[in-house]
């Protein structure tokens, strides 16, 4: 039985209320996304490409600030850069071919990925009771998916099942940046993180611009509709990326990412409020399940974080007990060597008397062996 005794920790409501805060950032993307391709605005690439521009003067700006030296090899940032840049394109690239319900809901293979992921680079150990909640959010979107499987808006692509497999490829990409971020936010620093991610982003995707949607730009129609959305989805991005390393620094990239499952049912929220569309009632009966699998995922995290603070203090009492003995150590040295006096030289003369002693016995016995040698 699970037990809800001190659940509530600040810790865990900061983690889910943040989850759903980036959670409606990308449903927000999702639309600027959806909104742009239905235009025939197809620029996966120079969407993403201001948000690293803003990534890159704000926390760049604020590390010459400070400078302070990098704690991380450059070039890792820059395999990240790559990675978190394609992640981004190939699932913007999907909003041509399928609608935004299907991104949203098989975004959630990054899920396993990331779980795989983190167990086998970064150690992470999952009890129980963290299977079982991803099981409760997956099945959550199995209802969605279920329930929508004869809506209209599921047909509406021109390629769905191109769309879907550069979601399924996306996804992946996403799932290896977020471990990356996770393992990079927790050995160096949150400012760096970004500072480079969007240096290093802004010239990546600088240069497949240059290759890919030069002509794309060219055409685009700079109308208040096309504008709006391309710099709105610039400005949730941004948002996101800020505030992401803040929830994988407090639970992890695999809370992260079943955080974001919630994006669909927020999808569903905006669809019934903004458009007035009726939606089916499994989508209200699916978000209850994804909230209840994150809250199931979170309620071991007390026990975890207590089996952290107590190796830490036995760390900490250890290394104590380590300088304490040391420090006896070196006053018992000291106090020999203080009671000793002049002693020191009359030990330094006696090595060197037996040295010599030594060095005289084995020239005798030499001496000795060459003359019975030459005798017999």
């Amino acid at each position: 039985m699970l037990a809800f005794k001190g659940f509530w920790t600040k810790k865990r409501l900061v983690g889910l209320g943040l989850g759903q805060f980036l959670s409606l950032l990308i449903t927000s993307t999702g639309f600027s996304s959806s909104e742009l391709a239905r235009r025939g605005i197809n620029a996966p690439t120079s969407q993403s490409f201001l948000n690293y521009i803003l990534l890159a003067l704000v926390y760049g700006g604020t590390m010459l600030y400070r400078r302070t030296p990098l704690k991380a090899k450059w070039y890792y940032y820059i395999l990240l850069a790559l990675v978190d840049v394609e992640a981004n394109f190939l699932v913007v690239k999907a909003y041509q071919y399928t609608p935004i319900t299907s991104v949203m809901l098989l975004d959630c293979w990054a899920i396993p990925c990331v779980m795989l992921l983190t167990w086998a680079f970064l150690k992470t150990k999952y009890k129980w009771r963290k299977y079982l909640g991803v099981a409760i959010c997956i099945g959550g979107l199995v209802m969605v998916v279920f329930s929508d499987v004869h809506a209209t808006d599921r047909s509406g692509g021109s390629n769905p099942l191109k769309g879907d497999m550069l979601v399924f490829a996306g996804a992946t990409l996403y799932a290896v940046s977020n471990v990356s971020e996770e393992f990079l936010v927790k050995s160096a620093d949150r400012v760096e993180l970004m500072a480079m991610l969007g240096f290093f982003g802004a010239i990546v995707s600088a240069c497949q611009i240059s290759i890919l949607e030069r002509n794309e730009l060219k055409s685009i129609h700079w109308s208040a509709g096309a504008a709006l959305p391309f710099f709105g989805f610039s400005l949730a991005m941004f948002m996101f990326y800020s505030l992401v390393p803040i929830l994988l620094k407090i639970n992890g990239s695999t809370m992260l990412n079943l955080s974001l499952l919630t994006s669909d049912m927020w999808t569903v929220v905006i669809r019934i409020f903004a458009y007035h569309q009726k939606v089916d009632w499994m989508y209200f009966l699916a978000f209850a399940a994804v909230a209840v699998g994150l809250v199931v995922y979170s309620i071991d995290d007390k026990e975890e974080d207590q089996n952290r603070a107590d190796v830490a203090d036995e760390e900490v009492e250890r290394s104590k007990r380590f300088d304490e003995e040391d420090g006896l150590q070196n006053q018992g040295q000291k106090s020999i060597a203080g009671s000793s006096g002049s002693g020191e030289t009359y030990n330094k003369n006696d090595s060197a008397s037996s040295i010599v002693e030594n060095m005289d016995n084995v020239a005798n016995k030499k001496l000795g062996k060459n003359t019975l040698e030459k005798r017999f």
